[in-house]
């Protein structure tokens, strides 16, 4: 990967070159402990605690799986690896936007909202589309 700009300062423009990995990392960490998680307590009561159907959970671990796989080795392969990874990403963050975070506007847990607010999910959302449109070229 190269620098977005050239700056004329060889520090900034080095550094640069690695600033990818402040919205990859992220994203892909989150996609596999959110993952990891749901793994470990099982889909089928995973799925309870969502009030989802085993099956969309038993997807949404799989995508989440998958985007943090592509988005960490596409970050050394290729660009359409990124944006495979980014895709695989939106569904569930679109989902959970909208059946498990919506309406709570601010990003703590709430008693009607045990699963914490619309923020981080919305910055999740746009990480994953800037990468999706981008790819590696940060």
């Amino acid at each position: 990967m190269t620098a977005p700009l050239d700056t004329g300062d060889r520090v900034l423009d080095r550094q640069a070159s690695h600033l990818h990995w402040l919205l990859r990392g992220p994203l892909a960490l989150s996609m596999l402990y959110n993952a990891a998680h749901a793994w470990r307590m099982g889909p089928t009561p995973y799925a309870e605690s969502l009030q989802l159907p085993v099956a969309v959970v038993s997807v949404m671990i799989g995508l989440q799986m998958a985007a943090a796989t592509l988005l960490l080795i596409g970050a050394v392969t290729s660009d359409w690896v990124t944006r495979a990874g980014a895709a695989c990403s939106l569904p569930v963050l679109v989902g959970l936007l909208f059946h498990l975070h919506w309406g709570q506007w601010q990003p703590l847990a709430s008693a009607s909202h045990p699963h914490g607010g619309v923020a981080l999910t919305v910055a999740w959302l746009g990480i994953a589309t800037y990468l999706l449109a981008r790819g590696n070229q940060t």
